[in-house]
Order: C-alpha cells, then structure tokens, then sequence
C-alpha cells in the first residue's frame, strides 16, 4: 500500500530525529573528551596541538565527504589509503624527476585520481562488480606501484613557494584545513540541494526504484567513486606537500580511519541515510581520539585496540539509534 502523507511525514520526522539523537550524542561525546584529555593530557589544548589537529582532521575529513556519498549509494571504498600515498608519488616525481613543475604535476595527479577512481566506478556499473571487489583492486595496484616506483623511499618535492603555501598555514590556519572545510561546505549543498545528491538517497535506499524512476545508475555509480578518487588525490597533493616529499608508504590504514568516521557520523552502511554533519562530527571524534592517545603517552600497538574498541562502542550506538529509529517509523 502507498504510504500517505502522514505517514511520509512521520517517517520523515523519525529519521531526522534520529540523526540528530547521533549527532547530539556525537557532540556530547567530544566534549566529554576535551574535558578529560584536556585534564590528563599536557599540552592537548595548547594552541599548537589544536592547530596540529586540525591538520589531521582534513586528511581524514576531505576524503571523507566523498566516501559519505559513497556509503549512502549503499556502496564502499576501500582504496582510499594507498590511493593517497600514490598520489603524493605521483605529484612528487611529476614535479621533480619528470620536469613536468609544479602546477601540471598536480594536475596530472588530480586527473589521475578521477581516473582510477571512475574506474572502480565502471568495473560496479558495467560488470556488476562488487565495489568492495573493485576497490579492494585499486587499493592493491596503487599500494604496490607507489612502492615499486619509488624503491620504498621518499621523493623529495622540489623548492616551490605554492608546496609551501599547500602544506602552512593562511592566516595562521592550517591551508588543509581551510581546503577541508570549503569542500565540506560544497558537499553539504551537493548532498542536500541537488538532483544528484537526491539521487545518491535515492540509490541508496531502493536502487531497483530508482531506475525506474528514470536515475542513471551507471552514471551515478561512476559519478561516485570519481569524486572519491579525486578526494584522495588532493589529500594526496596536500600530505606531499606537508610532509615535503611523496611516500608510497604514507597514509596506511587511512582508510579504515575515513570509513570509521563516516560511519560514526551515522551514515548507515546498507545505505540511504547519512549526513555530512555527522561526517564532520565523526571526523572530529576519530581525530581527537588518535591525538589523545598519542599524548597520554598511550603504546602504538595498544592504541590500535583502545580506537578499535570505542569505534565498535560508537557504531552499536549507532545501530541501536537506526533500529530505534526504524522502530518509530514502522508504528
């Protein structure tokens, strides 16, 4: 039977109430952690340590944005580490050892980054490959060519005022946080106040409906993991230019950190529901989290365990929330 429209409008008030119960708790949750790391941890709130954070946040938060839409399309990238640190290969020796300078370099990089990532898009379109399969692919090529290429070691970038400017600061603030934000702010709009961010919902929540519906599936689908793609790529750009060479090795686990923000931030993995706030939100909470540990002085390896345990902690809650959430749309 069609629903009617009370009940379109109960259904809608129950799963608005429950991404916002996620992201009130989000919030409690991080300003329980400041309270405690600030009064445990020296120097956590020390201006540089928040500046320093906020460098962290943007090389989870901006590919973050991109795998948020993903997620909701009800799909999955898990390439999204190796594909940084091939990116910060590629700008690294296209800038230095291939004489292409600065700016083509980047470009070329960025160009690359749609490309891999359109392709993982149309092996899931064409072939119906599932995307972790395809994915899991391109995380495996780029991860052994960004080690192949450069022997393991790191290629220093050459001399550059805009690599400077890319891995400072503008105004004090750190230039990867201000790029994470204004793209945050376009993604918002993309997500909420288009036809294609409608149509990733749509996709997401019924895929069958919403070809009948008229949306281009394949399109959408390639759409999607070119923009992931490109995401890594910049990350990749700005950790080169950071960290002032490029590293096939960088960024490892980056994209279980990315996935587990995302996740955190109340974006249901069978897709359909999601929020760019709550990324943010989540993005903040991983962030602060990892920072916090490294402070207290807390063993790698241990760290590992503590941030497993608390994302776990944190996605039950999130579980818990949907079916609550499900529960009072179906009454």
């Amino acid at each position: 039977m069609t629903q009617t429209l009370p009940d379109q409008r109960r259904s809608a008030g129950g799963v608005l109430a429950g991404r916002s119960l996620n992201e009130i708790g989000l919030i409690a949750a991080i300003v329980v952690l400041y309270v405690v790391l600030g009064s445990t941890a020296a120097g956590f709130l020390s201006l540089d340590n928040q500046l320093g954070m906020l460098r962290d946040a943007a090389t989870v938060g901006i590919a973050a944005w991109g795998v948020t839409l993903v997620i909701i399309a009800g799909e999955i990238d898990i390439s999204i580490g190796p594909a940084v640190a091939f990116s910060s290969v590629l700008v690294a020796k296209g800038a230095s050892e291939w004489g292409l300078g600065v700016v083509p370099a980047m470009l070329v990089t960025l160009v690359a980054g749609a490309a891999w990532g359109a392709l993982a898009g149309w092996l899931r379109a064409r072939f119906d490959v599932p995307s972790f399969i395809a994915t899991l692919g391109i995380w495996s090529a780029l991860g052994g060519l960004g080690l192949y290429m450069t022997d393991a070691l790191p290629v220093v970038l050459p001399e550059s005022g805009l690599f400077e400017v890319l891995g400072g600061t503008i105004l004090g603030i750190p230039t990867p946080a201000i790029v994470m934000v204004v793209l945050f702010a376009a993604f918002t709009y993309i997500a909420h106040y288009t036809p294609y961010g409608r149509s990733v919902y749509a996709v997401g929540g019924n895929a069958p409906a919403a070809r009948m519906a008229g949306i281009n599936l394949a399109k959408i689908r390639v759409v999607l993991f070119a923009t992931t793609g490109l995401l890594a790529a910049i990350t990749g750009v700005l950790l080169a230019a950071r960290l002032g060479s490029g590293n096939g090795g960088a960024a490892s686990g980056l994209e279980f950190d990315v996935i587990a923000a995302v996740v955190i931030g109340g974006t249901a993995l069978a897709g359909g529901r999601g929020s760019m706030l709550g990324t943010l939100l989540g993005v903040i909470f991983i962030t602060v989290i990892g920072n916090g540990l490294v402070l207290l002085g807390v063993d790698s390896f241990l760290q590992n365990v503590v941030r497993g345990v608390i994302i776990v902690v944190a996605v039950l809650v999130n579980v818990i929330i949907t079916k609550r959430t499900r529960a009072t749309r179906e009454s």
